[in-house]
């Protein structure tokens, strides 16, 4: 942010909507000002940075939201300065009750200006196009789940109870379902074939979705795939959760530190603390909720014994040695720490969660091993 201030001598901020864009201005010095609302369409984009080139230098800024990065990757294609930022960490007055589009406009402008804004990571193509495979599929867990539940309160209700020894969503329970279960009044059971036949509809798309993911990462750039396999090392990191970190957090050793990763994933201690009194409290979520499930997740497994199994075996295969020895480390450091966890009297779901946040010490440290390793190559090869 520094260097970019040094370069330009005006900040332009951009409320950035789906149908419009206000734009607002902060020379370097004066106040920052409202100069109008265009169309979000390319050309009156183009329009706009022709007229913003006549006062010399300017770089420029909007937060990240719905619109994505259309408006990001434009201004840089026309070789523009821009950068997306945090939307919920731009200072505002507390007293502040008017909320306009130019007025947020200026803020942006005067907040770019101050050098108070914190930008985001803003993903490449390869990476944008994996994270939209892997949030479809997300969400296609998420519909399955809830068709399950419409199913299972549904039979609850009308009294249909599954045999003591039978898992609920196994095979044999659909089976059950299908056989056993049916109903005397027409409306039931138009009921439960509709509930069936969205169940059966959501399990095929989860398993199109894993095929389109699978395919993606074969013909991702090998550094992507490169990551992805050596991720897989780690106890409880398979392809989708090794997938899923890859594609929400791009380049791991853009993070200076494990603390910066951890931060990221909003798997950090809420603090409040003044004077000689220091309080903290549950963990902020104030970070990626995608990443941040994935690894509370895999860090589910780390309650169980340190055994390497023959799965983790074959995902060790191809990866290097010095991964290996950081997979290792992680498997028995983990599980003492959910073991001395619960020994002190945290619950389950306390200590799995300290125990995900240094999961992610450990894939940081993965990561960055191996893209030291190709930046290495990279100058070899040049």
């Amino acid at each position: 942010m520094q260097r970019i201030a040094r370069k330009v001598s005006r900040f332009v901020g951009l409320d950035v909507h789906a149908e419009t864009v206000s734009v607002a201005i902060a020379e370097r010095d004066g106040e920052a000002r409202g100069i109008g609302t265009i169309p979000n369409r390319a050309e009156s984009i183009k329009r706009l940075v022709a007229k913003l080139d006549i006062g010399g230098p300017w770089a420029a800024c909007y937060e990240a939201g719905p619109t994505g990065y259309a408006l990001y990757w434009q201004l840089t294609r026309l070789g523009r300065v821009c950068q997306v930022v945090a939307p919920t960490l731009v200072p505002t007055k507390p007293g502040d009750r008017v909320k306009t589009d130019r007025r947020d406009a200026e803020r942006l402008a005067r907040s770019y200006r101050a050098g108070e804004l914190t930008p985001v990571w803003v993903p490449d193509e390869a990476h944008e196009a994996l994270r939209d495979l892997v949030r479809a599929r997300e969400a296609a867990k998420e519909d399955q789940l809830r068709a399950r539940h419409r199913l299972g309160k549904f039979l609850l209700r009308q009294g249909k109870r599954p045999p003591r020894s039978m898992r609920a969503w196994t095979q044999q329970y659909l089976e059950w379902i299908k056989r056993q279960v049916a109903f005397t009044q027409p409306a039931h059971q138009a009921t439960l074939e509709d509930y069936m036949n969205e169940i059966e509809h959501c399990t095929l798309r989860i398993g199109r979705l894993d095929s389109a993911i699978d395919e993606a990462v074969r013909q991702d750039p090998p550094n992507m795939r490169e990551v992805v396999e050596a991720l897989q090392a780690l106890r409880g990191v398979a392809k989708l959760t090794a997938v899923t970190v890859v594609a929400e957090v791009g380049t791991l050793s853009r993070f200076g530190s494990p603390r910066q990763l951890m931060g990221y994933s909003g798997t950090v201690s809420s603090e409040h603390s003044s004077g000689q009194k220091t309080q903290r409290g549950a963990i902020t979520k104030t970070g990626n909720a995608h990443l941040r499930r994935v690894i509370v997740e895999a860090a589910w497994t780390q309650r169980h014994r340190p055994i390497l199994s023959r799965a983790m075996r074959e995902r060790q295969k191809n990866v290097s040695v010095e991964v290996q020895e950081i997979a290792a480390k992680a498997r028995h450091r983990l599980h003492a720490r959910y073991v001395r966890l619960l020994g002190r009297g945290k619950s389950g779901p306390q200590a799995v969660t300290a125990v995900a946040r240094e999961l992610l010490g450990f894939i940081w440290a993965i990561g960055v091993t191996v893209e030291q390793a190709q930046a290495e190559r990279a100058r070899g090869a040049a």
